[in-house]
């Protein structure tokens, strides 16, 4: 059995430095939580939604107790943005540990090599409400439009690359990310997607010059079919999830928000269990990181019950991110080590979180992106008094049309 000690914290730090002139360092907010909270205490504005159910399950795996947050001096630099609920104009702050935004921390080696290339993705959202700071990393201001630039940066960096190039399954995002590093490195590169990807997904794909196939009805249809290719052609295999050098490259994420901000928590997004897996494998309990799935598409849930990876349901809003049958075999014991525990919010909390980002801070992701901030903005997990607590913000590969309540809402930006 694989074992999370087999990626540590000092690879995740190589893999940075190896990625960074490739990828985008994303900064990070600070929002009061009132503001995130809209549709639960300002009803007079927004009625909630008919049907929304309150009822959330959670699996919880082994404890793990969080360690002091870092005492690193900061520095911080005002951002205003236009209140899209009260029409007054709102202070948020950038900031990160060491230095001002795009500076590397002090006596950092891998933060001074990733600069030239990585775009900060504001990671804090300062909210003022009485449930203290919620600290938002925007990763969805990343290359190719989420976090999965790091991991596909990582394979084909740290891989040899055979001449037939690289194919890779992906439910849309991991596909971008792969096309994006491919044509960057000018590799050649198919990409198999099932019928649910997003439209604007399948457009980037196509726009970065990638061999597209639309097949299946889900992602596991599409790794088939990728798998198929890849024994055919000779093609290197990129797994979205299930690789060590894609954990590596998402571990990295965890880096950059270790040097940006003191935390106690983290609420991460799950499907495969990539992002998580990297994420805690960096951490490694010095820090409590909590999943956060569709009750829909309970991937980690279902593992961490069963004790292993198993088939789980793949449904949710957020299908064609967060719903590819089972988690990793290599993320697994990552989680199962160091994940304090697992939340289940409903596809009507999703669909708040997406609404009350963009009232907040003007800020669109796709429904995959926010789940981890729905469990916030549901009630599932309430702050302690003085926690800080860090929610990944994941991806914003989304089209801007305007969805309806009820709608799936994978392409549109909420009603503001």
């Amino acid at each position: 059995m694989t074992r999370a000690a087999e990626i540590t914290a000092d690879e995740i730090r190589s893999t940075a430095a190896l990625i960074a002139p490739y990828i985008r360092r994303t900064p990070v907010l600070e929002v009061p939580l009132s503001e995130l909270t809209i549709e639960q205490t300002c009803t007079a504005e927004r009625p909630p939604v008919p049907g929304r159910s309150g009822n959330i399950s959670e699996l919880a795996s082994r404890p793990t107790e969080a360690t002091e947050p870092s005492n690193a001096p900061e520095r911080s630099g005002s951002i205003e943005f236009t209140s899209g609920r009260t029409g007054r104009t709102e202070s948020c702050i950038a900031s990160r540990q060491g230095g001002g935004i795009g500076e590397p921390a002090s006596g950092s080696s891998t933060q001074r090599a990733m600069e030239p290339c990585v775009s900060e993705t504001p990671s804090r959202v300062h909210l003022d409400g009485e449930n203290g700071t919620i600290i938002l990393k925007l990763e969805h201001l990343q290359r190719a439009g989420s976090f999965k630039a790091r991991g596909a940066f990582a394979n084909l960096l740290l891989r040899e690359v055979p001449p037939a190039g690289v194919v890779a399954a992906s439910g849309g995002n991991h596909g971008l990310a792969v096309a994006e590093a491919a044509h960057r490195l000018g590799i050649p590169a198919k990409i198999f997607v099932p019928v649910i990807s997003a439209p604007a997904k399948i457009a980037g794909i196509r726009s970065r010059g990638a061999d597209l196939v639309v097949t299946g009805d889900r992602y596991a249809d599409a790794l088939a079919a990728a798998q198929q290719w890849a024994a055919a052609s000779g093609a290197l295999p990129v797994h979205a999830f299930d690789q060590r050098e894609t954990l590596l490259g998402q571990g990295t994420l965890a880096l950059e928000l270790a040097e940006q901000a003191a935390v106690d928590t983290v609420l991460v997004p799950v499907g495969g269990g990539g992002l998580i897996g990297g994420i805690a494998a960096y951490f490694a309990g010095s820090v409590r990181v909590i999943g956060v799935e569709p009750t829909g598409a309970p991937t980690l849930s279902a593992a961490l019950a069963a004790g292993g990876p198993v088939d789980a349901p793949t449904g949710s809003i957020a299908a064609d991110a967060l719903a590819p049958a089972r988690i990793g075999e290599l993320v697994y014991p990552l989680a199962r080590d160091f994940v304090d525990r697992v939340l289940l919010v409903e596809d009507d909390d999703i669909r708040r979180a997406q609404r009350a980002l963009w009232t907040a801070t003007r800020q669109v992701a796709e429904p995959a992106a926010v789940t981890a901030l729905a469990g916030v903005i549901s009630g599932r997990y309430r702050p302690e008094p003085g926690e800080r607590v860090a929610v990944v913000i994941s991806g914003a590969n989304t089209s801007l049309g305007i969805f309806e309540d009820g709608d799936h809402a994978q392409n549109g930006i909420p009603h503001a």
